[in-house]
């Protein structure tokens, strides 16, 4: 046989992979089987005689992993092979192609959003019912009335729903970014629906006191334009959840039943392995980190630390998952990324004064579950003042707000089960398995189940009898009619204990002695010299726009990098002549399985550095056992 008939068949395969017919393509392999045919023959005689020759085990077992191969390396294998490899690079070089391109519309959808002054990302048409900046007292908060998107009116005895995003670090409209959210599960269940939004940069000197006081006015405007309804349902996502909970133990008259998705209250609380980052304003000196950032801010508090903090919890997402299930399905998760990201990316300021209470207080102070703190000059607030239902949605897959953290504040206001009823509190929590913190809030699936059931059961709750109480969820009903049911559920009662978690309540303790010590050494010896370098507010500008979590997103824009500006030709011209390849492709298997390999790595550098930490806040903080 010819050597160059085995180059010329190779040359045929790649030049036709992709017009010629199965038949054809096996036919270009028969010059192959002289080929394997030698190989095999010469195989077995030498492994034969081999065999015989060491007299260690028969010909026949001698040569069977090499037989398996060669059977492997048929000539229908390695059509398969070779064609794969063929399709996969071109599947490959085009997805590589949409997915910077899609980078490059990120980086330019986040200029662009800045540009507009970073409107809340809703899925629904709104109106401007109040805006608080020309309150006495002015905040950057706004009441918005969510339009329903047919037109429909409200149906009648529904009371309203007030869905309060968090102010940690992003923009507004989380709970209302896709059609099946919370608010359009509000909407589905025919309630009047608002939401709270607020803008970029906070209002000079505004505190938490005063945003209080401006959702108070927000409330009570509600009130009046349903006056024949009950007091509104009000949700409060993450750090409005918090927040909300005051608010409603501050002032039961303005709110009716009040859930809190994903909201940590009780700051100590967790375990080995769960949730560090109450761990890391000990590690970090306390408090002292705040005030300087504040500084460098010129009185503002950058939004992109809080979200840097949040990445860096779960590297595997933040380095490697996120971007990679984009590229693996480029062609139909491209709007979505682009739509979440531009709300990802729209990083929020906070005044020193509102971050600098929350850290103090909550972060590392953990005074909310001590059941009274103090919102403003002599203005206290006491937890058990709550009077309508208090609805609790946590999830085990939380990194930020697990159990532990969203529940074990009960167990400290009220002891027992007894003193919950004695105090005629109605507390219902419900748990999620799985779901991460964002997905509390984002995820479409998490909408149509847990917060619909919230929502449509909620006058169910109001007449529970006071205790403590398990939500369950049975099943849909696969009813579409929001006056009938469309999912049934069940109340479980619980015992107080079941919801208390152990808390190393000395070592947190002395980790707040230390964060007030270290934060007047600042004061006193640090703010001085940072303030004569930081003292204009343009200088803290362009600082922010120096911030990691800016530049890793905006470096892609064609605004900015004009070697970017290519992709989008590339990108159209590749989305005319898409080459998909199929799932089981030999080389798309390996992607995937290198890709669970890379982010299982990292998981297991998450899982030893979290390690690393409580074992480095033990040393720190930890009473050495006495001898």
């Amino acid at each position: 046989m010819n050597p160059f008939d085995v180059f010329k068949s190779w040359q045929q395969l790649f030049d036709k992979a992709t017009q010629t017919t199965s038949r054809e393509r096996r036919q270009s392999f028969d010059v192959f089987k002289p080929w394997q045919q030698l190989v095999t023959k010469t195989t077995e005689t030498i492994c034969g005689k081999s065999a015989k020759y060491i007299g260690a085990i028969e010909p026949f077992e001698a040569m069977t992993s090499w037989l398996d191969l060669s059977a492997r390396l048929s000539h229908s294998t390695w059509e398969r092979f070779v064609q794969d490899a063929w399709e996969y690079s071109r599947d490959y070089s085009q997805r590589w192609i949409l997915f910077m391109d899609t980078m490059r519309q990120r980086g330019n959808n986040m200029l662009d959003h800045f540009e507009n002054g970073m409107p809340p990302l809703l899925d629904y048409e709104y109106e401007v019912v109040l805006d608080a900046s020309t309150f006495v007292r002015p905040v950057n908060y706004s009441l918005l009335f969510i339009k329903h998107p047919e037109g429909k009116q409200p149906l009648p005895g529904k009371r309203p729903l007030l869905v309060i995003d968090p102010r940690a670090g992003h923009a507004a409209g989380i709970g209302g970014f896709k059609h099946d959210s919370e608010i359009g599960m509000g909407l589905l269940e025919g309630h009047p629906v608002y939401t709270v939004s607020f803008t970029p940069e906070p209002c000079p000197g505004q505190t938490l006191e005063d945003v209080e006081e401006a959702e108070i006015h927000f409330l009570e405007e509600i009130r009046k334009r349903h006056p024949d309804r009950d007091l509104p349902l009000v949700y409060g996502n993450c750090q409005a959840g918090w927040a909300i909970a005051m608010l409603g133990a501050d002032r039961p008259d303005v709110t009716g039943p009040i859930v809190i998705n994903g909201a940590p209250m009780s700051y100590w609380a967790g375990g080995e392995g769960i949730n560090p980052m109450r761990l890391s304003g000990g590690l970090l000196g306390g408090s002292w980190m705040t005030r300087f950032l504040c500084d460098m801010g010129v009185g503002l508090f950058d939004g992109a630390y809080l979200v840097e903090n949040f990445e860096r919890l779960n590297p595997a997402n933040t380095l490697w998952k996120k971007d990679y299930a984009l590229f693996a399905k480029i062609d139909t998760e491209q709007e979505r990324y682009l739509d979440f990201e531009r709300w990802w990316t729209g990083f929020y300021l906070l005044d020193e004064k509102e971050i600098i209470w929350i850290v103090r207080n909550l972060f590392i102070g953990n005074k909310l579950e001590q059941g009274v703190l103090e919102i403003g000059a002599n203005h206290l607030i006491d937890m058990t003042k709550i009077n309508d239902p208090l609805v609790i949605f946590a999830s085990s897959g939380d990194n930020i707000t697990p159990p532990q953290q969203a529940l074990h504040w009960i167990s400290e206001i009220y002891p027992t089960t007894e003193d919950l009823i004695k105090a005629g509190q109605r507390i219902i929590y419900l748990l999620n398995s799985h779901i991460g913190h964002l997905g509390i809030f984002v995820s479409a699936a998490v909408a149509r189940r847990e917060h619909h059931a919230i929502i449509e059961h909620i006058e169910v709750m109001q007449k529970l009898e006071p205790g403590l109480y398990q939500m369950v969820i049975d099943a849909d009903t696969g009813e579409t009619d929001p006056a009938k049911e469309q999912s049934r559920v069940h109340f479980e009662r619980r015992d107080i204990k079941d919801i208390t978690f152990s808390v190393p309540e000395a070592e947190f303790d002395k980790m707040c002695q230390v964060s007030e010590a270290n934060e007047k050494l600042y004061l006193a010896f640090g703010r001085p010299i940072v303030k004569a370098l930081m003292w204009h507010p343009q200088q803290a500008a362009i600082l922010r726009w120096f911030h990691p979590a800016r530049v890793s997103r905006y470096i892609w824009s064609d605004r900015l990098n004009p070697g970017m500006k290519g992709f989008e030709e590339m990108a159209k011209w590749v989305k005319d002549n898409r080459s998909k390849t199929e799932e089981h492709n030999t080389f798309r298997y390996m992607e995937r399985r290198t890709s669970d390999l890379i982010a299982t790595a990292l998981d297991a550098f998450r899982d030893e550095r979290d390690t690393l930490l409580e074992v480095l806040f033990e040393i720190t903080y930890k009473e050495p056992p006495k001898f």
